[in-house]
């Protein structure tokens, strides 16, 4: 059974901000000897031309990926014996620009630009076969009409990086949003008078989750909540792993900023799973989480 991570941003010294397809190959090379399928490669907010370059770096290294004329070694399974085959790329998912800079979390506020026809049409124009999800945050000015223009195209919206009330975050689903981006992390948080955006992340059946598991983005007890509340088949474990990810054979620390904010993942999706199962979780549902679960989110 595949297993699939749709928000990395990188591991092991490699990054998705590069110009060379060599890196995202060698980000797809990592994963994958840690036994992670297939991968959506997550773009930070950062200047249209940045992230215009971030994506076609991926998109080269997608066109080599298919190329069956020279398919990617098999290669020996660091630390761990046997042999194993690269992530293979099935995307990217764009975090940003069009998000509220009062929960910009990690990613640089200064780079969020207005949600218009014309910055959209000039981030995904020669882009639209490889841009999977895209993050918005629904509350921000005209963004339920942009919703159900970019569900529309085939392109999942997921809701994040967002102040939005439970009924703003209802009118996303409503507009054809998807998902929620890292729920509870870079969010308004959950209050009795107002749920919030992780309150409706939590009790909408259909909405997906995704659920950062490694040991610092979520108190186990946020953990228990998530997984004793939500539908289980609309859980979706991601690692948010960065360039500072370390190999998941090293013990996991907090990739912070200098302002102590955390910046990325500090485990793989199977890495955190095993976690998760360790820690008396369901083997079956948390399974479904990094499989069965993402492949139906992404299957529009």
């Amino acid at each position: 059974m595949k297993t699939i991570d749709i928000h990395t941003h990188g591991i092991g010294g490699y990054d998705i901000r590069t110009t060379a397809e060599e890196d995202i190959l060698k980000i797809a090379e990592i994963l994958g000897s840690y036994g992670v399928s297939e991968i959506i490669l997550t773009v930070y907010s950062a200047p249209l031309k940045v992230m215009m370059e971030s994506m076609m770096a991926v998109k080269k290294a997608m066109e080599k990926q298919k190329d069956i004329s020279n398919p990617p070694p098999p290669f020996s399974k660091r630390g761990h014996g046997g042999i194993n085959h690269p992530s293979r790329i099935i995307g990217v998912h764009l975090e940003g620009p069009f998000l509220n800079p009062s929960k910009c979390g990690a990613l640089n506020a200064m780079t969020f630009i207005e949600l218009t026809e014309y910055n959209l049409r000039e981030l995904l124009e020669g882009f639209e076969d490889i841009v999977k999800i895209i993050t918005i945050a629904p509350e921000i000015k005209g963004a339920t009409g942009f919703i159900k223009k970019i569900s529309d195209r085939g392109i999942i919206v997921s809701m994040g990086h967002s102040d939005a009330t439970f009924s703003e975050a209802e009118a996303g689903l409503n507009a054809g949003a998807r998902g929620i981006t890292h729920i509870f992390n870079a969010m308004r948080g959950f209050h009795h008078r107002e749920p919030g955006i992780a309150g409706f992340g939590l009790l909408n059946k259909d909405i997906y989750i995704e659920v950062i598991a490694d040991p610092f983005h979520l108190h186990p007890k946020t953990l228990e909540l998530i997984f004793r509340t939500k539908n289980p088949g609309r859980i979706i474990i991601v690692s948010d792993s960065v360039k500072e990810t370390p190999s998941p054979s090293l013990p996991p620390f907090a990739i912070t900023d200098t302002q102590g904010r955390l910046r990325g993942g500090s485990m793989t999706i199977v890495e955190s799973s095993k976690r998760l199962i360790q820690m008396g979780f369901d083997k079956v549902v948390i399974m479904g989480c990094i499989t069965t679960n993402p492949e139906r989110y992404l299957s529009v």
